[in-house]
């Protein structure tokens, strides 16, 4: 099974919320309607969380892949795989939080803000 797309925005969101880089929570905001979420489908990822058990045990373990990936054990992955998430999905979560903290990361360091448009040569010639 492969993350749903509406999924993946949400574990998006719960990472970027974390992060604190706005021009990727607005980003993934845009993205998650598309996907069909509404505001209140999304508000719960944002405070990283979902009102379903098997979301919540999800985005739960991409903030702990984010905050604190050395204090992963083979317990956690078994709680999550217990949710009827596979090994598969496990995995793209990695992928999700690595690919949602180099681009947080880089605007930020940018200093990208949400309808700043390309700040990036504002001290250059």
């Amino acid at each position: 099974m492969k993350t749903p797309r509406a999924l993946s925005e949400k574990l998006s969101l719960a990472v970027q919320e974390w992060i604190g880089c706005g021009t990727c929570r607005e980003s993934h905001r845009e993205a998650g309607r598309a996907a069909g979420l509404s505001e209140t489908d999304m508000e719960p990822a944002r405070q990283g969380t979902s009102t379903d058990p098997r979301e919540a045990a999800l985005i739960g373990l991409a903030l702990r892949v984010l905050a604190e990936p050395g204090a992963l054990s083979d317990e956690d992955v078994a709680e999550v795989r217990a949710h009827g998430w596979s090994d598969r999905v496990i995995a793209e979560v990695v992928g999700v939080v690595a690919l949602n903290l180099l681009t947080g990361a880089f605007n930020l360091l940018a200093g990208i803000q949400p309808d700043s448009g390309d700040r990036a040569g504002r001290d250059g010639p």
